[in-house]
């Protein structure tokens, strides 16, 4: 059995490993970094720690809705060298599933989400999909100049 934590991004029901999950923040006050790719909304300081915000809903190109910034939370993940939050639009629970519910990636994701999307998991209400979490924060590397 494995071990997940959720969220949703726009309609995207997601997870990303427990273990590589430190935290789960409700939303604190970014400070924008002039010249940074899109995604990158900016830093938070957690406890005297300077933290980079990366913005799910720009990686999967996800439109603006009614959720405002006050609604969403900071996924708070471990890394060898730095700290880095993924800004979600709300977080749900964590959920354990066995490799018998695991599907192939669904057909109709398309485009940058597919990309950052691992597989899925088929669970009693919903498909919860599991991100990359490697690609989602190593968008640097790709052509994202998309400001």
């Amino acid at each position: 059995m494995q071990r997940y934590c959720t969220f949703w991004v726009g309609s995207h029901f997601l997870g990303i490993e427990v273990e590589k999950v430190q935290e789960v923040l409700k939303f604190s006050e970014i400070t924008p970094v002039p010249l940074s790719p899109p995604a990158v909304r900016g830093l938070i300081n957690l406890r005297g720690r300077i933290v980079t915000v990366i913005d799910l809903r720009r990686r999967f190109g996800v439109q603006k809705n009614d959720t405002t910034s006050t609604n969403q939370m900071h996924i708070i993940l471990y890394d060898d060298q730095d700290s880095l939050s993924l800004m979600v639009d709300r977080s749900g629970d964590v959920v354990e599933v066995g490799e018998e519910t695991y599907e192939e990636l669904p057909d109709t994701l398309q485009g940058e989400a597919r990309r950052l999307i691992r597989g899925a998991f088929k669970l009693k209400e919903q498909l919860m999909l599991v991100v990359d979490v490697d690609h989602a924060i190593n968008f640097q590397a790709e052509n994202d100049n998309s400001r």
